[in-house]
């Protein structure tokens, strides 16, 4: 059983990458929109394009396994506050889901955080 456990850690980086990677490709055509959405919410749309970065930089880096530590560091961070910022479920409770959501996708990278990216991966492959 032990003999699946790299295959799973690579399915569940590129399952969490994957998402960031799309969510970071799809601000690009919608940028003005997006960043109005970001200000209408109390965020500068200024750091939208960090938010691109990150997302699509960071997703990339946790999908080939390489600074995982770092980039899942930087994604919990991302994820656990972009829940507290857009899905309040105190003042909108429609947004519970999604606040959950995020919350349990920052649980996933602090658990990346925490264990590393595993043998598949490209830090695996400079230790």
């Amino acid at each position: 059983m032990t003999r699946l456990y790299p295959w799973a850690e690579l399915a569940a980086r590129l399952a969490l990458a994957m998402l960031f990677i799309i969510a970071g490709a799809g601000k690009i055509p919608g940028y003005e929109g997006v960043a109005g959405y970001m200000q209408s919410m109390g965020v500068p749309g200024a750091l939208l394009p960090l938010v691109i970065a990150l997302e699509l930089i960071g997703g990339l880096a946790i999908a080939v396994g390489y600074r995982t530590r770092i980039a899942a560091f930087l994604l919990a961070g991302f994820s656990l506050l972009s829940a507290l910022v857009f899905h309040n479920p105190i003042a909108d409770p429609a947004e519970q889901t999604q606040f959950l959501k995020n919350l349990a996708i920052g649980g996933g990278f602090l658990l990346l955080w925490v264990h590393g990216a595993g043998r598949l991966s490209l830090d695996a492959r400079r230790s």
